[in-house]
């Protein structure tokens, strides 16, 4: 299934706009997984079982597993994801970008290797280290516009021609590169008058919103500037809050509690 369907429909069966962040570390993990061989699965496996009726997607960020040598307890995840629960999209979170014929591999990593649906990538190199991505018209490609970190306004708010470099970087995209309608932005929560003007310069395209939870981004802020005209557009995504709501043995129903709390918060601004 193409990624925006997967995505439209996960958006109306789960009534959500949620998108779970895994960001493993195993050292907040409860105790129960300390020491075990395959803590990383299990854990991310005990979270996912109990939100996918909760979400519209996943996010796996790659360095979280890379740095624990557990690139084969990503890809065994991402594959349990479509098996168990179908319809979920997931969302490999690798800001990929470099020349046309690195990013070809860096495509076949996402898509081929790990079985991503989506990937992240930084447009910051041009469209022609973009390109391989785009190709691929059945999986979303979702690009960095204006990010949720402090240092975001260092670069991508400097003036081109009398308007902010991230605004060039939406319209552009909007307009030149989204020709299979597989393209999404990142904009960060934690900047909500720069994500009204994005959601202004693209229309109905979607958003991948990081920066609620522990970064402090404010919902209602994200919601009433960022929606689309039908009230979705958005994925909204939150990764240690839910991951590590508890440590003890309830981590797993504390994980779903809040996941419910963020998306009927979210629902109430929709």
């Amino acid at each position: 299934m193409h990624f925006m369907q997967a995505l439209q429909q996960a958006w109306t069966r789960n009534h959500s706009l949620v998108c779970v962040g895994f960001d493993p570390e195993p050292t907040k993990f409860p105790a129960q997984f300390h020491g075990k061989p395959d803590a990383v699965f299990e854990f991310c496996r005990a979270i996912v079982d109990v939100t996918a009726d909760l979400v519209c997607a996943y996010k796996p960020q790659i360095a979280h597993f890379a740095a624990l040598r557990a690139e084969d307890t990503l890809e065994r995840l991402i594959a349990y994801i479509h098996a168990k629960h179908p319809g979920i999209p997931v969302i490999l979170d690798s800001k990929r970008g470099d020349i046309g014929s690195t990013a070809q591999h860096y495509v076949s990593e996402a898509f081929d290797r790990y079985g991503a649906d989506a990937v992240t990538i930084n447009p910051y190199m041009g469209r022609d280290s973009a390109q391989p991505f785009l190709d691929r018209a059945d999986k979303g490609v979702i690009l960095l516009c204006h990010t949720s970190n402090p240092g975001a306004a260092d670069l991508q708010d400097l003036d081109v021609g009398g308007k902010p470099l991230y605004q060039h970087v939406a319209q552009i995209i909007a307009r030149d590169w989204n020709t299979h309608g597989n393209c999404a932005l990142v904009t960060g929560a934690t900047w909500p008058e720069q994500l009204a003007e994005v959601r202004a310069l693209i229309g109905d395209m979607p958003l991948l919103v990081p920066g609620i939870g522990a970064q402090g981004g404010d919902v209602e802020a994200v919601l009433r500037h960022g929606r689309s005209a039908n009230g979705t557009g958005l994925m909204i995504n939150s990764s240690r809050a839910i991951l590590y709501a508890s440590n003890g043995e309830d981590f797993a129903q504390a994980a779903r509690a809040a996941t419910q709390e963020l998306r009927d918060t979210i629902n109430r601004y929709r």
